[in-house]
């Protein structure tokens, strides 16, 4: 099975108020991508707080980014737990609700070895025939999947296509290619360029979620036979914002910088707090500099 996931897809945070999720504003989000030039969406990742959310919460966010992007976008289910059985109950879930691929993070905190992670990625890509994108976080979730455990997983599941790696490394990058045909998708927007000029396909980003259409045309851009003085454009005016969307831990910048243009109420789930305030004048001077404000 090939990968059809290309371009940018955006990683929707999860709207709250007041501890219960907005369901209104994640629509509007979703409807706002439609017509920014987003390639898909990514529903509960990271940056959805999906480790956070129920397990009747998870479905319904699922299920909702689904029927809301109405096949205007691709969606991609975030269904990874630190539990096989329960991933293997959301895969088949992400499949029912008519969820085009599923975001399988390693599992954390366990710390498998390489021949859990086979073990485990095997079993929840054999539970359903939806296109997985293996996801390695090594920063979040204290599990690093080394290219030699991707190329297995890749040679015993026919649909693991992708793999979105975030582990901040070229070198990583380029081995998993020497190593196996599955394909890349950027998991750090500070190295988008990069990964697309590796023959990436394209990003899962945070980005994309403040600038939708600069992220999604520098995927085009950079790409090999694309525009490079463009892409270099577009990584300058990118670049301040992707520095300041991590000013501390992921979601908490980007729902900042969303309540401030609109289009979601800030609120975190805890163990996440609201920026701290010199970082949310750092960050909401960035954005108006963009024009974003």
């Amino acid at each position: 099975m090939e990968c059809s996931f290309r371009g940018s897809y955006v990683a929707l945070p999860t709207p709250f108020d007041k501890g219960v999720v907005d369901f209104a504003a994640l629509e509007r989000l979703v409807d706002w991508h439609a017509t920014k030039a987003s390639d898909g969406l990514v529903a509960v990742g990271t940056t959805g707080e999906g480790a956070t959310l129920s397990d009747y919460e998870r479905r319904s966010v699922i299920e909702r980014v689904v029927e809301r992007s109405a096949g205007r976008l691709p969606v991609i289910a975030g269904v990874g737990t630190h539990n096989t059985a329960q991933s293997i109950e959301l895969v088949k879930f992400a499949r029912a609700a008519g969820a085009n691929g599923a975001l399988v993070v390693t599992p954390y905190y366990n710390k498998p070895t390489p021949r859990g992670l086979v073990a485990h990625f095997e079993a929840v890509a054999e539970a359903s025939e939806l296109p997985v994108v293996l996801y390695n976080v090594p920063s979040r979730t204290g599990c690093d999947m080394k290219a030699a455990t991707v190329a297995e997983i890749r040679k015993r599941c026919p649909n693991a296509v992708a793999i979105k790696e975030a582990s901040g490394s070229l070198g990583r990058a380029r081995e998993i290619r020497e190593l196996c045909d599955i394909a890349l998708i950027a998991g750090e927007d500070a190295l988008i360029s990069e990964f697309m000029g590796l023959g990436a396909l394209g990003v899962i980003g945070v980005v994309a979620n403040i600038a939708p259409a600069q992220t999604a045309e520098l995927c085009r851009a950079a790409r090999p036979g694309g525009d490079p003085m463009r892409a270099a454009e577009l990584v300058a005016f990118l670049s301040p914002l992707v520095r300041d969307l991590f000013l501390e831990t992921n979601p908490a910048p980007v729902k900042c910088a969303l309540a401030a243009m609109g289009k979601m109420r800030e609120d975190l789930r805890l163990p996440l707090v609201t920026l701290e305030p010199g970082n949310r004048e750092r960050l909401l001077s960035t954005l108006r500099e963009a024009g974003l404000v």
